[in-house]
C-alpha cells in the first residue's frame, strides 16, 4: 500500500487573519509566501487545508 503525498505551497499571507488559520499553517508546516510542504493525504490534512484554502494551494506532485 502506497501513501498517497499531497504538496501544498502558501500564496498568501496570513496578516489579518483569525488565530486558528494562522496555527493551521503552522500545522501545515508552512509560514512564508511561497514555502511548500509534503504531507501524506489524509482525511485531517484535508480538513486543515480547507479551512485555510483561500491562503494555500494544492502543487501537482509527480
Amino acid at each position: 500500500m502506497t501513501d498517497t503525498k499531497l504538496t501544498i505551497e502558501q500564496i498568501k499571507s496570513p496578516i489579518g487573519r483569525p488565530a486558528s488559520q494562522r496555527q493551521t499553517l503552522k500545522g501545515l508546516g508552512l509560514n512564508k509566501i511561497g514555502r511548500r510542504s509534503t504531507l501524506v493525504d489524509t482525511s485531517s490534512v484535508r480538513g486543515m487545508v480547507a479551512s485555510v484554502a483561500h491562503l494555500v494551494r494544492i502543487v501537482e506532485s509527480k
